[in-house]
């Protein structure tokens, strides 16, 4: 699995001109699953997302967690993580998972995040627009 972490001031998904999810405070994360991922690598990275210590403290330093600040998640399918552009300038996804597994791992990835801070998403396999004000501005990439 692949996240791409941002830490926003806010951020929305529209679909069909609908929002669909929005948060303050957090992380809108873009989240990639791979053809050989698991419940095992999903844990693992619920894990590390939840605990990512990249809000700043009282000295400025990045050193609280997503529920140390009461932020939320804005969680984002994304296939394209596993583009591959090896090959020649058109991307291949052949390396991301199918799209029944794909949303399996998604959900079940969303249900445990959900078990730790307040959750909003994107609509599997949908035309999505997002809108983020990055704060920082600060991008993480975390896989397994």
């Amino acid at each position: 699995m692949r996240l791409v972490v941002q830490r926003v001031k806010n951020a929305k998904v529209e679909v069909e001109n609908k929002i669909v999810g929005k948060i303050d405070k957090g992380y809108m994360v873009l989240v990639g699953v791979g053809p050989n991922d698991t419940e095992k690598e999903a844990d693992y990275l619920v894990k590390k997302l939840i605990n990512l210590r990249v809000f700043e403290d009282e000295n400025g330093k990045m050193n609280l967690s997503i529920k140390d600040v009461n932020g939320a998640l804005l969680l984002i399918s994304q296939f394209t993580l596993y583009a591959d552009c090896s090959g020649g300038n058109r991307p291949s996804f052949i390396n991301a998972a199918k799209p029944e597994k794909a949303n399996e791992l998604y959900e079940y990835f969303c249900k445990k995040c959900s078990e730790n801070v307040p959750v909003e998403k994107g609509i599997f396999g949908a035309k999505m627009e997002v809108t983020l004000q990055n704060s920082g501005p600060v991008t993480i990439l975390l896989e397994k």
